[in-house]
């Protein structure tokens, strides 16, 4: 994936563009989390990113950006098919990195310690 790409996807939208975006991705990440955790080398940062995302103390701006990639994430149509094994989360995982990148500060430890929890989960890694 180039820059340009992963910066069309990682806008931030508007509160009503959000807003959609927030509901996909409350009702789409965990099942595609768990579908792709062993590929993912970053769950738990991805996970904090998720919380982060949905925490309202989190500036708009960065809960734009990471509504975006997550809802890139649960999208089932992305530029690389995601049943693909392996290769499927490639674009994905760039798109994401990219946006933990651009606003890792804001990602807090309340957030690290939720995925802690999450992650630590039997249910989860059943």
């Amino acid at each position: 994936m180039d820059d340009v790409k992963i910066g069309e996807i990682l806008l931030p939208g508007d509160e009503k563009t959000q807003e959609k975006q927030e509901e996909k991705v409350r009702s789409r990440f965990w099942p595609t989390f768990k579908k792709a955790a062993r590929q993912i080398p970053f769950s738990r940062d991805l996970v904090a990113a998720y919380y982060c995302a949905m925490d309202r103390e989190t500036p708009f701006r960065v809960r734009g950006i990471l509504l975006a990639a997550l809802g890139y994430f649960v999208l089932p149509i992305d530029v690389i098919p995601d049943v693909l094994a392996v290769v499927g989360f490639t674009d994905d995982i760039a798109v994401l990195t990219t946006a933990i990148a651009l606003i890792n500060r804001h990602i807090k430890e309340r957030h690290y310690e939720a995925a802690d929890t999450v992650l630590g989960d039997e249910e989860l890694s059943a």
